[in-house]
């Protein structure tokens, strides 16, 4: 871990911020705890414990592993709805294979992106590959959902599928920081993941005691989720750690820097930063629905019992 990386990051443009920025304080440090998703597999719960209005648009985010599966032991998901939001899965290490009622699909792998569009709704399915199951393997990733706004919530379902080479690789001034821009702004750089709702989303390598400041928007939220090792935020240094999640305040710049030693099995700080312009509208979930209200909600699931929503594929490979 991680898949993508270069060999000198100094080859790479460099993002710092503003020297007169106001960097941003981190407020809180929650601990994610741990559960098992769809058929079993173990996810951390990133955002559990946090208050919405810190969060929006943002709606919930599983770490699935990081885990090394002995043959046979890998799991995925039965097939299942989704309405009136986005899931954005970032696959570091392993594979998946996804399909949808829609005719949408494909299989991610070791640094892809897969950003589904529920909207109106669909049902879909995430499954490791036969090979995976038979041989065992590491399995490490990510399920981020996005919230969209009332005016887009019954907008088409669609996919986007962003390759580990399509990643915006950068550095920080000194080089000592691999950022991975998957989608949004950051200092004038653009990410491949095209979103209905403006957000920033980065996977942050940091060499042991290294620390990057970078620009970030003034209307966005920030959030800082630890995949492996130990460091700081914000200005006053702030410790977390793998599997915590940290809440900054306001501001126009984002501080992290890693420890000067970090554990064995990873050599560097491993952080997501996760940055969007809040919707502020009212937001109601029932398992994988996600609305305005509890009577949108309630249509959802109707709609889904009288199959509105698809069925599945009858030549589906993956299983009914």
């Amino acid at each position: 871990m991680p898949a993508v990386t270069v060999e000198n990051p100094l080859t790479l443009p460099r993002v710092t911020a503003a020297t007169d920025a106001q960097v941003r304080p981190a407020l809180t440090v929650t601990t994610a705890p741990s559960g098992f998703e769809g058929e079993g597999f173990p996810v951390r719960r990133a955002f559990a414990g946090i208050d919405y209005r810190h969060l929006d648009p943002f709606i919930m985010m599983d770490q699935m592993g990081e885990v090394e599966y002995a043959p046979g032991e890998p799991k995925g998901t039965p097939w299942h709805p989704h309405r009136g939001f986005e899931t954005v899965t970032y696959i570091m290490d392993g594979t998946f294979i996804h399909q949808d009622s829609h005719g949408g699909g494909g299989t991610i792998t070791n640094g892809d992106t897969q950003w589904m569009t529920a909207g109106s709704g669909l049902l879909h399915i995430e499954t490791p590959p036969e090979s995976l199951v038979t041989s065992g393997g590491l399995f490490h990733g990510l399920q981020l959902w996005v919230n969209l706004p009332k005016a887009d919530k019954m907008m088409a379902p669609k996919y986007q599928d962003i390759r580990a080479g399509g990643l915006k690789l950068l550095t920080s001034g000194d080089g000592g920081a691999l950022i991975r821009l998957i989608a949004g702004d950051l200092g004038g750089h653009e990410g491949p993941g095209a979103t209905h709702t403006p957000i920033t989303m980065i996977h942050l390598s940091l060499n042991p005691g290294a620390s990057v400041t970078l620009p970030w928007r003034a209307d966005f939220n920030a959030i800082a989720y630890g995949l492996a090792g130990r460091g700081f935020a914000g200005p006053g240094s702030r410790p977390f750690r793998m599997g915590q999640s940290v809440v900054f305040g306001k501001g126009d710049a984002l501080t992290v820097r890693a420890d000067e030693t970090q554990e064995s099995r990873s050599p560097n700080l491993e952080v997501v930063l996760l940055g969007g312009r809040p919707i502020r509208e009212p937001m109601m979930q029932y398992g994988p629905f996600v609305m305005n209200t509890h009577a949108e909600l309630a249509q959802a699931f109707e709609d889904f019992q009288a199959g509105r929503l698809g069925s599945i594929p009858a030549d589906s490979p993956l299983g009914h």
